[in-house]
């Protein structure tokens, strides 16, 4: 935001003026800035309010941050984005050996980001105070201390309008109890410890929970609760059982995204079950996303485990996740949507693949399926079909090719290119 001063004609001497920066509404730190020089500007700042502090530093540490953080919060009445690059390695003997920092309250924020790097710096939340004017909380790579608990400082006692809650790779968080009458939006990522985990949000429409209880061994299930009356949106990518994790009265649910299923593999495989624990819990939905993948190698001995999918909701818009690591895929694809023959738009990725494209090996037992180009298949309610990241592969051609033979009246077809593709 630039201001225009008309300085009046006259020979008169003028007072010397201060620096335009500090009657700006935003600041900007980046790069080496020492920590005093945010303090000292901060100070110096003279403008009504700050809307928007960034400040962007290399490997910082806890006595640094805490040096400028108070006298931010006594300014700011806007958004806060501080994003620590740090360079250190990311292990249990390298993080927190300064201790944490506290967070102050900022009573006037509306923006809180704070991204600590993988130094993984502590933070200490506040005792007391509330965040009056707080909607939306990003955390990433963050080690929480107590006493002060996380679900305390963002429930609605002390965040009373919060809308976004977003928690990233986060380390003390084995038990986080969220009671919020205004947040909308949350997504949680990768709590390492997390055992415990209770949300009472009546507003929530959407939720994110991934890689919180599926990445560590424990001895014993997490227990999660959810209460979320109004959710609209649930992306499960992690650890399922319905007899540890209570998700309430969810009859407004529209859109689910699943945990990846494996096509082939051992008896046993942990996000299988779960995915499949997960859809049984519903009837019909609006917009079911599965995410399909096939190892880059496929041995002999391994099952061909999506037939343990014997039943999908009813759906109306079905998208796919396809990372098929060069191996022929159209009889999953097939054994897919004859489950899902109501279906009217049908949305194919094809996700990049675990490692740089090999050519399936002749005799793998991927092409030892070739009944799903026979059978007959009547997807007679699709009317849209979207591909994307097509490659160009013989597998993507013969699936396509028998797309069309299953679906009649489709009356709009989106196809995009990965970037590199040439059309022979």
């Amino acid at each position: 935001m630039w201001c225009l001063y008309r300085i009046p004609h006259t020979r008169a001497k003028l007072p010397p003026l201060a620096p335009l920066w500090v009657l700006l509404p935003e600041l900007h730190f980046s790069g080496e800035t020492k920590p005093q020089s945010i303090r000292c500007a901060l100070a110096a700042h003279e403008a009504p309010a700050l809307h928007r502090l960034i400040v962007i530093v290399v490997n910082a540490s806890t006595d640094s941050v805490a040096s400028w953080l108070p006298v931010a919060a006594r300014r700011l009445s806007g958004d806060l984005r501080f994003v620590n690059i740090a360079s250190g390695r990311n292990d249990a003997t390298t993080r927190n050996e300064a201790g944490p920092f506290d967070l102050p309250c900022f009573e006037s924020a509306s923006s809180i980001k704070l991204d600590l790097g993988l130094g993984w710096l502590g933070l200490a939340l506040p005792p007391s105070g509330v965040f009056s004017c707080l909607t939306n909380l990003y955390l990433r790579h963050v080690q929480l201390y107590g006493p002060c608990r996380l679900g305390d400082v963002v429930s609605s006692p002390r965040c009373p309008v919060l809308r976004r809650l977003a928690v990233r790779d986060a380390w003390g968080l084995g038990n986080l109890t969220i009671h919020s009458k205004s947040v909308l939006q949350m997504e949680l990522n990768s709590l390492y410890d997390l055992q415990q985990l209770t949300v009472v949000a009546p507003a929530l429409q959407e939720l994110t929970v991934s890689s919180c209880f599926d990445n560590v061994c424990r001895s014993s299930q997490p227990v999660v609760n959810i209460s979320a009356p109004q959710l609209v949106m649930l992306r499960w990518s992690d650890a399922f059982n319905p007899s540890s994790v209570e998700l309430g009265n969810v009859a407004h649910l529209e859109s689910l995204d699943t945990s990846y299923f494996l096509v082939y593999g051992p008896d046993e495989v942990a996000s299988n079950a779960s995915c499949l624990m997960m859809l049984s819990q519903f009837k019909a939905i609006h917009h079911l996303n599965l995410n399909l993948a096939y190892m880059p190698d496929i041995f002999s001995n391994d099952r061909y485990l999506i037939e343990d999918m014997t039943r999908l909701p009813g759906v109306t818009f079905l998208s796919l996740l396809m990372m098929a690591n060069g191996h022929s895929f159209g009889a999953t694809l097939f054994h897919v949507l004859r489950m899902c023959t109501g279906v009217r738009k049908l949305a194919l990725e094809y996700l990049e693949p675990f490692q740089p494209q090999t050519v399936c090996p002749s005799g793998c037992i991927c092409e030892q399926l070739p009944n799903w180009k026979t059978e007959e298949l009547v997807l007679g309610g699709l009317q849209e079909v979207e591909i994307v990241e097509l490659t160009g592969t013989e597998h993507e051609a013969a699936f396509v090719q028998q797309l069309f033979r299953w679906a009649t009246v489709v009356k709009k077809m989106t196809v995009s290119f990965r970037e590199g593709f040439v059309c022979s």
